[in-house]
Protein backbone atom coordinates (compact mmCIF):
# COMPACT_ATOMS: atom_id res chain seq x y z
CA UNK A 1 0.00 0.00 0.00
CA UNK A 2 3.25 2.28 0.59
CA UNK A 3 3.50 3.00 -2.89
CA UNK A 4 0.15 3.41 -3.64
CA UNK A 5 -0.85 5.87 -1.43
CA UNK A 6 2.57 7.67 -1.94
CA UNK A 7 1.46 7.91 -5.85
CA UNK A 8 -2.11 9.48 -4.21
CA UNK A 9 0.28 11.85 -2.63
CA UNK A 10 1.83 12.76 -5.25
CA UNK A 11 -0.91 12.91 -7.52
CA UNK A 12 -3.35 15.23 -5.74
CA UNK A 13 -0.15 17.62 -5.18
CA UNK A 14 0.98 17.58 -8.87
CA UNK A 15 -2.74 18.03 -9.87
CA UNK A 16 -2.86 21.75 -8.21
CA UNK A 17 -3.46 23.84 -11.44
CA UNK A 18 -1.77 26.81 -10.32
CA UNK A 19 -1.21 28.57 -13.59
CA UNK A 20 -4.78 28.13 -14.30
CA UNK A 21 -5.69 29.57 -10.72
CA UNK A 22 -3.00 32.34 -10.87
CA UNK A 23 -4.32 33.82 -14.51
CA UNK A 24 -7.80 33.86 -12.69
CA UNK A 25 -7.23 35.25 -9.86
CA UNK A 26 -5.70 38.07 -11.86
CA UNK A 27 -8.43 38.65 -13.74
CA UNK A 28 -6.32 37.61 -16.89
CA UNK A 29 -9.51 34.53 -17.84
CA UNK A 30 -8.62 30.76 -18.97
CA UNK A 31 -4.88 30.49 -19.56
CA UNK A 32 -6.08 27.49 -21.80
CA UNK A 33 -7.91 29.56 -24.17
CA UNK A 34 -4.28 30.75 -25.43
CA UNK A 35 -1.47 29.26 -26.90
CA UNK A 36 -0.64 26.29 -26.64
CA UNK A 37 -3.77 25.91 -23.88
CA UNK A 38 -1.73 24.55 -21.26
CA UNK A 39 -1.45 25.48 -17.74
CA UNK A 40 2.34 25.80 -17.55
CA UNK A 41 4.29 28.75 -16.75
CA UNK A 42 5.45 29.08 -20.68
CA UNK A 43 1.93 29.39 -21.95
CA UNK A 44 1.05 31.75 -18.47
CA UNK A 45 3.82 33.82 -19.96
CA UNK A 46 1.76 34.47 -22.90
CA UNK A 47 -0.47 36.44 -21.04
CA UNK A 48 2.06 39.11 -20.87
CA UNK A 49 2.44 38.89 -17.15
CA UNK A 50 6.22 37.85 -16.47
CA UNK A 51 5.20 37.46 -12.18
CA UNK A 52 2.22 35.30 -13.32
CA UNK A 53 4.21 32.43 -15.16
CA UNK A 54 7.42 33.43 -12.72
CA UNK A 55 5.19 32.64 -9.51
CA UNK A 56 3.51 29.68 -11.40
CA UNK A 57 6.82 28.33 -12.37
CA UNK A 58 7.74 28.46 -8.95
CA UNK A 59 4.88 26.54 -7.56
CA UNK A 60 4.54 23.96 -10.33
CA UNK A 61 8.34 23.43 -8.86
CA UNK A 62 7.23 23.06 -5.20
CA UNK A 63 3.98 20.84 -5.90
CA UNK A 64 6.74 18.38 -7.18
CA UNK A 65 9.42 18.84 -4.60
CA UNK A 66 7.01 18.75 -1.69
CA UNK A 67 5.09 15.20 -2.03
CA UNK A 68 8.15 13.79 -2.76
CA UNK A 69 10.52 15.23 0.46
CA UNK A 70 6.75 14.43 2.62
CA UNK A 71 6.93 10.64 1.01
CA UNK A 72 10.70 10.64 2.34
CA UNK A 73 9.87 11.62 5.62
CA UNK A 74 6.55 9.03 6.34
CA UNK A 75 8.08 6.25 4.42
CA UNK A 76 12.19 5.41 6.29
CA UNK A 77 14.97 3.18 4.91
CA UNK A 78 14.29 1.17 1.72
CA UNK A 79 10.91 1.88 1.78
CA UNK A 80 11.69 5.68 1.61
CA UNK A 81 13.05 5.87 -1.70
CA UNK A 82 10.51 3.68 -3.13
CA UNK A 83 7.72 6.03 -1.89
CA UNK A 84 9.79 9.06 -3.06
CA UNK A 85 10.02 7.17 -6.49
CA UNK A 86 5.88 6.81 -6.84
CA UNK A 87 5.27 10.36 -5.01
CA UNK A 88 7.53 11.81 -7.97
CA UNK A 89 5.82 9.88 -10.75
CA UNK A 90 1.96 10.24 -9.28
CA UNK A 91 3.27 14.64 -9.16
CA UNK A 92 3.98 14.49 -12.71
CA UNK A 93 1.30 12.62 -13.77
CA UNK A 94 -1.00 14.85 -11.70
CA UNK A 95 0.54 18.21 -13.42
CA UNK A 96 0.10 16.73 -16.84
CA UNK A 97 -3.29 14.94 -16.32
CA UNK A 98 -5.56 16.36 -13.58
CA UNK A 99 -8.40 14.97 -12.73
CA UNK A 100 -10.13 18.22 -12.42
CA UNK A 101 -9.29 19.77 -15.62
CA UNK A 102 -10.60 16.42 -17.60
CA UNK A 103 -6.98 15.04 -17.39
CA UNK A 104 -5.92 18.42 -19.41
CA UNK A 105 -2.81 20.00 -17.70
CA UNK A 106 0.60 21.20 -18.80
CA UNK A 107 3.83 19.22 -19.64
CA UNK A 108 5.30 18.39 -16.62
CA UNK A 109 8.67 20.03 -17.19
CA UNK A 110 8.56 22.73 -13.91
CA UNK A 111 7.16 20.02 -11.86
CA UNK A 112 9.65 17.30 -12.47
CA UNK A 113 11.92 19.86 -12.07
CA UNK A 114 10.59 20.34 -8.01
CA UNK A 115 10.57 16.23 -8.23
CA UNK A 116 14.40 16.14 -9.16
CA UNK A 117 15.55 18.10 -6.27
CA UNK A 118 13.06 16.17 -3.95
CA UNK A 119 14.38 12.60 -4.91
CA UNK A 120 18.29 13.71 -4.65
CA UNK A 121 20.27 17.39 -5.04
CA UNK A 122 22.59 16.38 -7.47
CA UNK A 123 20.05 15.21 -9.78
CA UNK A 124 17.78 18.91 -9.66
CA UNK A 125 20.85 20.70 -9.35
CA UNK A 126 21.48 18.88 -13.01
CA UNK A 127 18.48 19.44 -14.08
CA UNK A 128 18.24 23.19 -13.39
CA UNK A 129 21.83 23.68 -14.62
CA UNK A 130 20.95 22.22 -18.00
CA UNK A 131 17.58 23.68 -18.25
CA UNK A 132 18.91 26.91 -18.08
CA UNK A 133 21.85 26.73 -20.13
CA UNK A 134 19.64 25.61 -22.76
CA UNK A 135 16.75 28.50 -22.51
CA UNK A 136 19.85 30.94 -21.88
CA UNK A 137 21.55 29.63 -25.09
CA UNK A 138 18.50 28.97 -27.35
CA UNK A 139 15.44 31.11 -25.70
CA UNK A 140 13.79 28.09 -26.67
CA UNK A 141 11.36 26.89 -23.37
CA UNK A 142 10.40 23.21 -24.95
CA UNK A 143 13.97 22.20 -25.72
CA UNK A 144 15.47 23.72 -22.80
CA UNK A 145 12.56 21.22 -21.04
CA UNK A 146 13.15 18.15 -22.70
CA UNK A 147 17.00 18.59 -22.32
CA UNK A 148 16.35 18.95 -18.67
CA UNK A 149 14.35 16.00 -18.56
CA UNK A 150 16.45 13.99 -19.85
CA UNK A 151 19.59 15.29 -18.23
CA UNK A 152 17.97 14.31 -14.90
CA UNK A 153 17.49 10.69 -15.99
CA UNK A 154 21.26 10.61 -16.78
CA UNK A 155 22.64 12.55 -13.85
CA UNK A 156 20.61 9.74 -11.46
CA UNK A 157 22.59 6.90 -13.02
CA UNK A 158 25.60 9.16 -13.06
CA UNK A 159 25.88 10.26 -9.66
CA UNK A 160 24.62 7.16 -7.40
CA UNK A 161 20.86 7.37 -7.49
CA UNK A 162 20.06 4.19 -10.00
CA UNK A 163 17.03 3.99 -7.75
CA UNK A 164 15.50 6.71 -9.29
CA UNK A 165 16.52 6.29 -12.79
CA UNK A 166 13.33 3.84 -13.94
CA UNK A 167 11.21 6.71 -12.77
CA UNK A 168 13.18 9.33 -14.21
CA UNK A 169 13.37 7.90 -17.43
CA UNK A 170 10.00 6.93 -17.51
CA UNK A 171 8.93 11.01 -16.79
CA UNK A 172 11.51 11.82 -19.58
CA UNK A 173 9.59 9.23 -22.03
CA UNK A 174 6.19 11.17 -21.17
CA UNK A 175 7.37 14.64 -21.39
CA UNK A 176 8.88 14.31 -24.54
CA UNK A 177 6.07 12.85 -25.84
CA UNK A 178 3.95 15.53 -24.34
CA UNK A 179 6.20 18.03 -27.01
CA UNK A 180 5.69 15.96 -29.68
CA UNK A 181 3.91 18.93 -31.38
CA UNK A 182 7.40 20.83 -30.04
CA UNK A 183 9.59 18.40 -31.47
CA UNK A 184 7.56 18.71 -35.07
CA UNK A 185 7.87 23.05 -34.66
CA UNK A 186 11.51 22.50 -34.15
CA UNK A 187 12.39 20.38 -36.90
CA UNK A 188 10.97 22.91 -38.93
CA UNK A 189 12.56 25.93 -37.58
CA UNK A 190 9.31 26.90 -36.43
CA UNK A 191 9.14 27.11 -32.87
CA UNK A 192 8.41 30.03 -31.12
CA UNK A 193 11.43 31.34 -28.97
CA UNK A 194 10.61 33.14 -25.13
CA UNK A 195 10.15 37.02 -25.80
CA UNK A 196 9.42 36.48 -29.30
CA UNK A 197 6.20 37.87 -28.74
CA UNK A 198 2.67 36.51 -27.96
CA UNK A 199 0.56 34.48 -30.26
Amino acid sequence: MEPILAALLGYLSGSIPFGLLLTKAAGLGDVRQIGSGNIGATNVLRTGNKGLAAGTLLLDLVKGLAPVLAAGMIWAGDMGDVAKAFAAGGAVLGHCFPVWLGFKGGKGVATNAGVSFGLAWPVGLAYALIWLSMLGIFRISSLAGMSAVVAAAAASALFGYPQFFPVLAAIAGLIIYLHRENIGRLMKGEEPKIGAGKK
